[in-house]
Order: C-alpha cells, then sequence, then structure tokens
C-alpha cells in the first residue's frame, strides 16, 4: 500500500488507491506540476502542534506545512489531520507539506466552548469503532451521540461494548443497545481476557483503517494495546473508587497493526460537539422519522397534537420518552450550529471583501502617486 501512494507522482497511469482519499493522479499534480521537485506522498499518522509524524515508503519522517500552504489555508480544518494523505518536498530529511489531498471521511466535531469553530480530529478511515463501558460508565443516551457523529463522518460505526468482565447484565445491555444503534454491528469484550476480540480482526484487514471513539477511561488504549499485540499507548488502572479508567491519551496517533490493518485511537472527549447532523440523525433515529411521517400534520412538534404517531408509540411502548427527548435535543443542538455556521460564513464573507476593498483602494492610491 506504501508503494502504491509513493509511486503515484512517478507513474501518471496508476490512479491513487481509494483509501487514501485522494481522487486521482491529477490532483496530486495539481498546482505543483510544473516544479521539477521529486514529490513523497505520505501519510500522517501523528500531529503535535504545526509539526506532523508522516510515514512514506522510506519511513517516517517529520513534517511541517511550507509558509504558503499556511498562508493559503481560509481555516484550521484545512490543515493536516492525523490519517490525512499529503504531499511533500524532503529536504535533509525533513518534510515540507505542499498539498494534503482530499479525504473520503472524517470525523468532526466543534470544538469546545462557544465559538462555531470545526475540529477535524481524524480522516481516511472505513469503520469506526464507538466504545461504551460496561461498568459505571455505561451511557446509552451519550452512545446515542456518537453514532450521530460516526454516521456523519461518511464511514461504518461499530458499538464496542467494552469491560464486559465488570457488568453483571451484559445481555440486558446488549438488548437496550440493539434497540437505539438500528443496523449497526454490536460487540461486548474484554481486553483483560480478551473475549470478542477475534470477531474485531474483520474490520482490520490489510489497507483498512479503524478510528477508536469514545469517552475517557473507557478502555480504548487498552483494546488499541491488545490489538497490537504490543503496549504502544499508555494506560492506566481502573480507579476503584468509581469503576472508571483514568484518561491516559493526550493525542491522536495512527497505529499499524500485525495484521495489515492500521487503527487511531483518540483523546477521550468530555465534550462532542456536532458540527453536522442531519444523515446522522435520521440514520441513528430512524424509527422516530418514520413515525413522524405517519402523523396527522406534517409540522407535529410530537407534544400535544393530535393524530400525532409518535406520542402514540410512546403511550404503547414500542418508543421510550427518554429516546425522544434525546432526539429533539441532538436535533435542536444540530439546527442551533447550522445557524451559527451560516453567520459566521456570512460574517467572514464580508470581512474578506472589507480587506479586499482596503486593498485595492491602496493599491489605486500608489498608481495615482
Amino acid at each position: 500500500k506504501k508503494e502504491e501512494h509513493t509511486t503515484v507522482c512517478e507513474n501518471d497511469s496508476r490512479d491513487c488507491d481509494s483509501n487514501s482519499g485522494s481522487d486521482s493522479q491529477d490532483e496530486v499534480e495539481q498546482g505543483i506540476e510544473d516544479e521539477p521537485t521529486p514529490w513523497v506522498v505520505g501519510r500522517v499518522i501523528s500531529a503535535h502542534a504545526k509539526l506532523y509524524s508522516v510515514m512514506t515508503e522510506d519511513g517516517e519522517i517529520v513534517a511541517e506545512v511550507t509558509g504558503k500552504y499556511a498562508y493559503q489555508q481560509a481555516s484550521q480544518n484545512t490543515y493536516p489531520a492525523v490519517g490525512d494523505w499529503v504531499v511533500m518536498d524532503v529536504q535533509e530529511g525533513k518534510g515540507l507539506i505542499q498539498k494534503t489531498l482530499s479525504r473520503k471521511t472524517k470525523f468532526s466535531r466543534k470544538i469546545a466552548g462557544t465559538e462555531t469553530i470545526e475540529q477535524i480530529v481524524a480522516a481516511n478511515f472505513d469503520t469506526v469503532f464507538i466504545v461504551n463501558a460496561l461498568n459505571k460508565d455505561y451511557n446509552i443516551r451519550k452512545l446515542e451521540r456518537y453514532l450521530v457523529v460516526a454516521w456523519e463522518s461518511g464511514a461504518r460505526p461499530v458499538v464496542i461494548l467494552s469491560k464486559a468482565d465488570l457488568c453483571n447484565d451484559v445481555d440486558d445491555k446488549l438488548l437496550e443497545v440493539e434497540s437505539i444503534a438500528l443496523g449497526v454491528d454490536i460487540h461486548p469484550i474484554s481486553s483483560i481476557y480478551g473475549d470478542g476480540l477475534e470477531d474485531l480482526k474483520v474490520y482490520l484487514k490489510p489497507g483498512k483503517t479503524v478510528v477508536v471513539l469514545g469517552s475517557s477511561g473507557v478502555g480504548k488504549s487498552t483494546l488499541v494495546n491488545t490489538l497490537a499485540g504490543n503496549d504502544i499507548l499508555k494506560v492506566q488502572k481502573v480507579r476503584e473508587d468509581d469503576d472508571r479508567g483514568r484518561h491516559t491519551t493526550t493525542h491522536r496517533e495512527l497505529v499499524l497493526l500485525p495484521g495489515g490493518g492500521m487503527i487511531l485511537d483518540t483523546p477521550g472527549m468530555r465534550e462532542l460537539g456536532l458540527w453536522t447532523g442531519k444523515e446522522g440523525l435520521d440514520n441513528v433515529f430512524e424509527e422516530i422519522l418514520t413515525l413522524s411521517h405517519m402523523c396527522k400534520f406534517t409540522d407535529c412538534s410530537h407534544r400535544s397534537e393530535p393524530g400525532c404517531a409518535v406520542r402514540e408509540a410512546i403511550e404503547n411502548g414500542t418508543l421510550t420518552k427518554e429516546r425522544l427527548e434525546s432526539y429533539d435535543k441532538l436535533k435542536k443542538e444540530a439546527a442551533y450550529i447550522e445557524h451559527k455556521q451560516v453567520r459566521r460564513a456570512k460574517l467572514d464573507e464580508k470581512r474578506l471583501s472589507r480587506n479586499t476593498n482596503t486593498v485595492r483602494n491602496r493599491i489605486s492610491e500608489h498608481d495615482m502617486v
């Protein structure tokens, strides 16, 4: 796989592999085809501030973006993310990133706080492992939120119910998760005893990439270490007072597994804000969407309107009140974020227009002089 991508700039008859996130050879050469430099293609395996570790055919190198690249970027989400394929000029063992190839999938969230800014956590993966512990950290509503984000990424979500060895009612929780994760594979596992891990290998075939999402302390790093067969990532023991793991992962890292697949661990997130949500909400809450089409009024709010199929489902026990409340909460959040995105885009456009006019005026004044 590395050979395919490293030779993409040398053989114009070969397109990038689909796992690269690149559309074709033309994209690699666009804007740089006139340069004589022997370009190198690599994949970002970790990022620290503005420095990136990039894996190439010749091994791992440290890289940074060029000044021109930084100047041309409209926002932080166009900078390389872990999992991205990049085109570089390598000089004296150090890479200068010239271009980031287009992403086939990405996991985005709104940054923590009040600002409406997208943060891209990972890119170019095939499967999303959503890890939810079966001990005291178990939270079905939080799982719904992660499922929405996973579907929005464009990849396939898979629910991993970790720490099954610490749970006395695995079957009951499995049934509950099945009721909200429609059409999603679900795997109870124990990384300590190895239970259920064999079933995960189907997602980790050569050339495939899995990103691991979940809250702090649910066992993500332990899972990655177990699959890798080595203590690559730092882990800490479960706290005895609340049965929860300690937060250990502080950055994103892409790890090559013995079987040829790759897995990307991410830091636990105290706040997972939606960035987009329409498609994810429709997938996760499919039964509510179906019921809403059966309501008497097309704009039914599912509160007190007559002929509401959603309320009827709650009354007859086929839908829980808590699930409807979760859907309403996430739907309102997604609509609010979309509104703020539109507003921010308009402000950015006005700011750009003012800056452009200022430059033009200064040029005119200079010409008159």
